[in-house]
């Protein structure tokens, strides 16, 4: 993708997680988690302009074995959208694309939608969204939901089932899709706050802290989301469909 902006697509990587330590480096079809999300973050943009932004030695070291560029941050960072930004002080980038590292069948064109997307759009965060097909995502809360207005700009985001009709009734919704597009100057104000603002931390989703501080957020509509490994019982899920697509 041609643009005379500086940019890089960022993975943030952690080995600590309360529902599954060690969750980069769980393998999936003889590979580690993260090398899928760089091989297709690669597939998008070239292996040049992707990194891994890491604070445990294990995991760099992984990706360093399998071609990978890794960028040590602190152990300190609330979240991984502070990560990145510390991760950008050292590659001093105009924007930068995030990459969730749990989502190993990410869609490579789903990067490049949410690049063209900030391009026309820089005074703005970008996130992808993707309809809700099921009950069982709707109710789930491990999948943020997403509610915008008529221009795609995002309202709220909330771990709850939203918008819900008047009768309880699911009819029709979106989830969020983790991969964002954040300039030099997002990054900085989200990080200078350093600490989660309420909302943020009631919900434990980080693009609130842009919404509570007046950053507006386009949202960009995929055609579906990938399947995320939030808790183990997720990789016997991916690894299914990796072997169904690969017959």
């Amino acid at each position: 993708m041609n643009t005379d902006k500086h940019y890089a697509v960022l993975i943030p990587a952690r080995y600590q997680s309360s529902r599954f330590p060690g969750k980069p480096l769980v393998d999936i079809c003889g590979q580690p988690m993260i090398k899928h999300v760089w091989q297709r973050c690669c597939q998008a943009v070239g292996s040049e302009k992707v990194f891994i932004a890491t604070d445990n030695d294990a995991i760099a070291s992984v990706v360093t074995t399998f071609g990978g560029q890794v960028i040590m941050t602190s152990s300190d960072c609330l979240t991984g959208t502070d990560r990145l930004a510390e991760a950008n002080q050292q590659l001093n980038c105009d924007f930068i694309i995030n990459v969730q590292g749990d989502e190993p069948l990410i869609n490579p064109e789903d990067i490049r939608s949410v690049i063209k997307e900030y391009l026309s759009n820089p005074e703005q965060v970008v996130n992808a969204m993707c309809k809700i097909n099921s009950q069982e995502d709707f109710h789930s809360l491990n999948v943020p939901k997403v509610v915008c207005d008529t221009h795609s700009s995002l309202l709220y985001m909330s771990r709850a089932g939203v918008p819900l009709a008047k009768n309880g009734d699911f009819i029709a919704a979106y989830k969020q899709v983790c991969i964002y597009a954040f300039s030099k100057a997002h990054l900085e104000l989200f990080y200078a706050s350093n600490q989660k603002t309420p909302l943020e931390a009631i919900e434990d989703i980080e693009i609130l802290r842009f919404l509570e501080q007046g950053i507006g957020v386009k949202m960009v509509e995929v055609a579906q989301g990938s399947l995320a490994v939030d808790v183990p019982s997720d990789v016997e899920k991916i690894v299914k469909k990796m072997t169904a697509s690969s017959l």
